[in-house]
């Protein structure tokens, strides 16, 4: 809920010394540390708006579709027909627009439009951990944990490029609330901060982004605001750095008085055709602790990129198929392939599929062997993803794992490679960027370069 909020007394302007305007879980204002900070991420770098371009879009971003749990790559993108029984499962291949590339027949939507992916069948470096982070930034949560840990790529991109648009935030996290914590997680600032934290607004309900208790004319008054904080702080100030907090603190109100982020998470501003195309991936089923077939927050995450956001995060379905793995994936497979192909398509029609580059993978596999209650457990030697957009090299599909799908045999893809080619989209060369974390040190922000095959 939008609010302000402070101490008990009052004074004649009507408001509360040190008062804090609460955006979300964001603030601002003395001692605040959020919206503000993020924005002015815009003012620390020179190159803020390097990664534009004179495309459709006028920027380069990432949709990040995380399938939680740990996707069956056996049963998605490389269906073992010549397995023995215990191992290949109940599906069957079909053939896509591409001769000689076949995935699951419940993705034939997908199927129609393979010459605009690419899948990668021989995904490796991954870690038995339902993290987000293996997929977010191409580390496992262990890394530089002392410091924070290791920046997501939404993360490093606003720290690198600063916002494209003041109303909206560069880095966006969709991702539902969740029993099991680790699999709403949209993503993390890591070394770099909380002003680089993804902006969660609370899910699509409109009801929680609204003015409370002050009227937006009132809002709009940012001096009277600003005149109600403690100006001795502000005399005594030798750094000048509350007074510099005038220009960072506009741009936040900047975000709360443009229509433009509120008016991008509204679908009703949608065309209904194309609401009906996403579908709403209801009803949801088997997700126990895990995230909501949510078809529509693909839809929204266009929505935001086309608004100005950089990399949109969100949490597809749960994935950790342990029992009842075939009725599962036939459930939440069904429903990824109308919201993706969706996606796609929307995006070529607008004329920026090459702007955007859309990912969904899970954080590890699944074992070969089917277990005694239909099931496959966790597989961290092989995992498997469907990349899309970005101008990449599409309609082929690289690697192949053996005939079990228990190790990759042809062209193992580094789990870091395939972040490495979402900052390559992104305008970012991961051989050359750095990060310098809070001891003073240069970080790179992956070890391994991009797929070459896809750029």
């Amino acid at each position: 809920m939008w609010t302000i909020y402070g101490r008990p007394a009052r004074y004649c302007d009507g408001l509360t010394r040190r008062n804090f305007l609460t955006i979300g879980g964001l603030s601002f204002g003395v001692g605040g540390l959020g919206l503000a900070s993020i924005l002015r991420a815009e003012a620390l770098n020179d190159n803020s708006n390097a990664s534009r371009s004179t495309t459709g879009l006028g920027h380069k971003a990432v949709i990040h579709v995380f399938l939680a749990g740990g996707p069956p790559h056996q049963d998605m993108w490389e269906i073992k027909t010549d397995a023995p029984s215990e191992i290949r499962g109940e599906f069957r291949p079909i053939p896509t627009n591409v001769p000689g590339i076949q995935i699951c027949e419940v993705f034939p939507r997908l199927a129609r439009l393979m010459d605009r992916c690419a899948i990668i069948r021989s995904v490796v470096g991954c870690k038995d951990r339902h993290e987000s982070s293996q997929c977010l930034s191409g580390w496992d949560s262990t890394q530089m944990n002392a410091l924070g840990g290791r920046p997501s790529v939404g993360s490093a991109a606003a720290r690198l490029y600063g916002p494209v648009d003041p109303a909206v935030p560069p880095y966006i996290g969709l991702a539902e609330k969740t029993k099991h914590v680790p699999w709403s997680d949209s993503g993390s600032p890591g070394f770099l901060g909380p002003a680089y934290a993804p902006f969660k607004p609370d899910g699509p309900g409109m009801a929680n982004m609204q003015l409370s208790d002050i009227t937006l004319e009132r809002l709009q008054d940012r001096r009277r605001l600003l005149a109600s904080l403690d100006t001795m702080r502000r005399d005594i100030d030798a750094s000048g750095a509350m007074a510099s907090m005038d220009v960072f603190e506009q741009k936040a109100f900047d975000v709360l008085t443009s229509s433009k982020l509120l008016d991008a998470l509204d679908l009703s501003k949608e065309d209904p055709k194309i609401v009906q195309r996403y579908g709403d991936g209801k009803p949801y089923k088997y997700q126990y602790d895990g995230a909501p077939t949510c078809n529509e927050h693909l839809l929204i995450a266009r929505r935001l990129v086309e608004a100005g956001a950089r990399c949109v995060s969100l949490s597809y379905g749960r994935w950790d198929s342990h029992s009842q793995n075939f009725d599962l994936v036939r459930d939440h497979g069904s429903k990824l392939d109308q919201c993706l192909s969706a996606l796609i398509e929307d995006l070529e029609a607008r004329g920026i599929l090459d702007d955007v580059t859309v990912i969904t993978w899970g954080e590890f596999g699944r074992t070969p062997k089917i277990n005694g209650n239909a099931g496959r457990d966790h597989w961290s030697r092989v995992s498997c993803a469907h990349i899309a957009g970005g101008g990449i090299r599409a309609g082929q599909a690289i690697g192949a794992t053996n005939r079990f799908g228990e190790y990759a045999v042809d062209r193992p893809v580094e789990q870091q490679s395939i972040i490495a080619t979402l900052y390559h989209n992104l305008g970012i060369d991961t051989a050359t960027t750095t990060l310098v974390d809070p001891t003073g040190r240069p970080q790179y922000l992956v070890e391994h370069g991009p797929v070459p095959e896809l750029i």
